[in-house]
C-alpha cells in the first residue's frame, strides 16, 4: 500500500489518525536515527544554517513538539560547538560562516512562555511565522495552543520577529494560482491591519517538495513577498530558501546531525491530512 492509499484508509476515523500519527512519528524517528549515525558523504550547501522549530511545550503537536529542556540543550549545544545565533537574513547573507537562526511555524502559544523568555534572556534573534486565521480564532479544529493577536504583540515586544505562515495552513501543492493568491494577500494584509507591519517572508505550510509549486512562487511574488522559507533544503522548492527541520526527538546526537547537514536530503514521511492532523 502506497502512503496515500494507507492515508486514506486510515484518517477517516480518530483511531486512524491515531495509529497514522505514530507511523509518522515511528517513521521519522527511524530516519533520523539511521541517517544520524551513518557517515554523511555529501558536504552541505553552505556553513550557515537556519532551523525550523514549531512548539517548545505542546505535545499535541506531536514529532513537532520540542520539549523546553530539549530546547535549552540545542541552544547550548550551538554555542559549545562554535555556532554564532543571527537572523535568516544575515545567514543568507554570509552562508560561509558558521551561523544558525531560529525559526518557529504555526504560532503556538508555548514558544512565548517556553522559548521567548530563553531567548531574550541570552539575546538570540528569532522569526516566528504566523497563520493568521489561527490568531484570529479560526483553527479548525478549535486548537487552544495557538497564540492571539494581542500574543503576538508581546511576542514581537519580546524581541520575535514576526512573518507569514498563510491564512488557513494549506496545503499550496494542491491550491490554484486564485486561491494561493488569496492565501498569500489576505494573510500580509491581515498582519498590517493589526500589527503594523508589512511581512514580506513567507513560510510554506508543511514546507517539503510537495507542498509547493512554480504557480504558488509567482503568486507570492506577485504578492510582494521577497522570501519564501521551505522545510528542507537539497530538495526544496527552486527559489525557496532552505530550512532544517528541528523535531521533538533530536535529542543531541540528532541535533548534532541535523546542524552538520545529515539530513539536508530527507523529507518528512507524510502527506497533509485535515482538520486534526495537523503535523507540520
Amino acid at each position: 500500500m502506497n502512503v496515500v492509499a494507507f492515508r486514506s484508509a486510515l484518517t477517516g476515523s480518530r483511531p486512524g489518525q491515531a495509529v497514522y500519527r505514530s507511523a509518522v512519528a515511528g517513521r521519522l524517528g527511524w530516519d533520523r536515527w539511521v541517517l544520524a549515525l551513518r557517515e554523511n558523504r555529501r558536504p552541505p550547501e553552505s556553513a550557515a544554517r537556519i532551523l525550523a522549530y514549531h512548539s517548545i511545550g505542546t505535545p499535541s503537536w506531536g514529532v513537532n513538539d520540542v520539549r523546553p529542556r530539549d530546547f535549552e540543550r540545542h541552544l547550548q549545544i550551538a554555542v559549545d560547538d562554535g555556532w554564532t545565533f543571527a537572523t535568516p537574513a544575515q545567514v543568507l547573507a554570509e552562508p560561509s560562516r558558521r551561523l544558525l537562526a531560529l525559526t518557529f511555524d504555526d504560532g503556538v502559544r508555548s514558544v512565548l512562555h517556553n522559548a521567548a523568555p530563553v531567548l531574550r534572556h541570552h539575546g538570540i534573534p528569532a522569526t516566528m511565522f504566523v497563520v493568521t486565521g489561527w490568531a484570529d480564532g479560526r483553527h479548525p479544529a478549535g486548537e487552544a495552543h495557538v497564540l492571539d493577536w494581542a500574543e503576538l504583540t508581546a511576542l514581537r515586544e519580546s524581541g520575535v520577529s514576526l512573518a507569514s505562515h498563510s491564512v488557513s495552513h494549506p496545503d499550496f501543492g494542491r491550491l490554484d494560482a486564485a486561491t494561493a493568491r488569496a492565501e498569500l494577500e489576505t494573510s500580509r494584509t491581515r498582519m498590517r491591519h493589526v500589527l503594523g507591519e508589512d511581512v514580506d517572508e513567507f513560510a510554506i505550510p508543511f514546507g517539503q517538495s510537495a507542498n509547493w509549486t512554480p504557480v504558488a512562487q509567482q503568486a507570492a511574488a506577485d504578492a510582494g513577498y521577497s522570501r519564501v522559507y521551505a522545510q528542507s533544503v537539497r530538495t526544496r522548492p527552486a527559489g525557496t530558501v532552505p530550512r532544517t527541520f528541528i523535531t521533538g526527538i533530536d535529542r543531541p546526537l540528532l541535533f548534532r546531525a541535523a546542524l552538520a547537514g545529515h539530513y539536508d536530503g530527507w523529507e518528512e514521511w507524510y502527506l497533509p491530512v485535515p482538520d486534526r492532523v495537523q503535523v507540520s
